[in-house]
């Protein structure tokens, strides 16, 4: 069931009345209606990974008990491994064996010999990766004694299974859902007409934004060798608008959903491709798992203690670990590493922490600058993108290499039939909308608000791609 989908925009509606009319009594009853809605939205992908859902569930949930009651520090030890091990040994194998496997087959062949390897027949399930770090996270603070252990099974399973996180997170904390899982939520209308007006505007994102610029990046990727430079440069651009609209829209929906419910989820994206550096893109970009990084392996590391060749270990290792999370290819790991290259020189200079300010523009010297920089950020990111789009390391670098040898910059016809200017003239709107709010969480608030969600709405009818269900893309991870 996808945010974009009729099945979605039914079944929303009918948990909406449920859970104000039938459960607003008593916090079991809404959270109960919510488990409920979040396990059947989950069953939409494949029933049987439900098992997988429900065992993570109990594991998570009898192992920090099991650390809690523990009387040594080695018996505490021993139930948080036995819990990450098994975690991480599920995500190892429906997302990694095959391409280990694979990858060990080809080292094996190298030297002459040969190898047949097993591989296995699975499908990814849904979301995997994301709640098995919302579980982890909680299995870790409770092992560190930063919050006690949820003895509800019900509060817990809900804290894991919430529907409008589950499948692409935001990566939460129990430290901040689950004290608003244990109270009854009561009904706020603002928050319900934000929470409209944040859906609204992330479906703006992923249907008008995400979905039109994947068109044209799908068909230059896809026939990059016929490219010409512009179309290939435009290429980037447009997968990077792409991506942006299409994981932020989902945060976006995903925030608004639950503050229809009364609930409040973390923060996702803050404007990142307004960023001044790469080390404010990373503050901005994805916040939940860079944050999830950050507090549950780059500390333990060491994180900025030690001299500056630690440092650069602990960064290296959080960008390349970072990569591969997103899937089991060179590409991404590739990606992660460009992005440890583009922050090292921040690091080594100490001016990693620099622009965490607020700005604006004005006709001045330090505007131009400003605006430099912002443009510079964002075309080094564009440049990363393109590893992270290509389906193999070779593509990327045979991609790169016609964009800077073919050097002709006339504007093509596609086999789409368009031209690169009209989702450029959309691209352009998308960005003033988003500078001239990149204040709030969404630009339909505030003055006239009516008629500029009319407008979204009217764009999303008017400009939508609703030609194919396209998925997000951050499902697959």
């Amino acid at each position: 069931m996808f945010f974009n989908s009729l099945h979605f925009a039914i079944f929303l509606p009918i948990v909406f009345i449920m859970y104000w009319f039938v459960g607003h009594k008593s916090k079991i009853n809404q959270n109960y209606i919510l488990i409920l809605a979040s396990y059947y939205f989950y069953s939409c992908w494949d029933w049987r990974f439900l098992f997988l859902l429900v065992f993570s569930t109990l594991l998570d949930y009898v192992s920090a008990m099991k650390i809690e009651q523990s009387k040594t520090q080695s018996e505490r030890k021993l139930w948080l491994w036995i819990c990450i091990s098994i975690n991480l040994g599920f995500l190892g194998i429906f997302k990694y064996y095959n391409f280990f496997a694979a990858s060990f087959a080809e080292l094996v062949q190298s030297f002459g010999m040969t190898a047949s390897p097993i591989l296995l027949k699975l499908i990814l399930p849904v979301g995997i990766s994301f709640y098995t770090f919302h579980g982890l996270s909680y299995i870790i603070d409770i092992y560190y004694g930063r919050i006690k252990s949820e003895k509800n099974f019900v509060d817990y399973s809900l804290f894991v299974s919430y529907f409008p996180l589950l499948v692409a997170g935001p990566i939460e904390r129990a430290t901040h859902l689950l004290p608003q899982i244990k109270v009854r939520r009561k009904f706020n209308f603002n928050k319900a007409k934000e929470g409209i007006y944040q859906i609204v505007w992330g479906l703006v994102k992923k249907v008008v934004i995400a979905d039109s610029c994947a068109i044209y990046a799908n068909e230059i990727f896809d026939n990059y060798q016929n490219a010409n430079s512009l179309s290939l440069v435009l290429g980037a651009v447009y997968f990077a608008f792409q991506i942006y609209g299409d994981f932020s829209g989902y945060s976006d929906i995903a925030l608004g959903t639950s503050k229809l419910f009364g609930i409040d989820l973390l923060k996702n994206f803050n404007y990142p491709y307004f960023s001044r550096d790469i080390a404010e893109f990373w503050r901005k970009w994805h916040i939940s798992l860079s944050s999830w990084f950050r507090d549950y392996l780059y500390i333990p590391l060491g994180g900025s203690k030690g001299n500056k060749l630690f440092q650069v270990r602990n960064t290296f290792i959080i960008f390349l670990v970072s990569g591969f999370w997103h899937g089991a290819n060179m590409t991404y790991v590739a990606w992660g590493f460009i992005n440890a290259l583009y922050f090292l020189p921040l690091l080594l200079l100490n001016r990693n922490r620099k622009n965490v300010d607020d700005f604006t523009l004005g006709i001045n010297f330090e505007s131009v600058r400003t605006l430099l920089n912002i443009l510079m950020t964002f075309s080094i990111t564009c440049f990363a993108w393109i590893f992270f789009r290509s389906k193999t390391i070779t593509d990327a670098i045979n991609y790169i290499t016609r964009m800077f040898e073919n050097l002709d910059f006339s504007s093509q016809y596609f086999k789409i039939e368009r031209y690169n200017h009209e989702l450029l003239t959309l691209l352009v709107v998308f960005i003033l909308v988003e500078w001239n709010n990149r204040s709030k969480i969404e630009p339909i608030s505030g003055k006239h608000s009516w008629l500029k969600l009319g407008l979204c709405i009217a764009a999303i009818l008017a400009l939508g791609v609703f030609s194919d269900y396209k998925e997000f893309i951050y499902f697959q991870f």
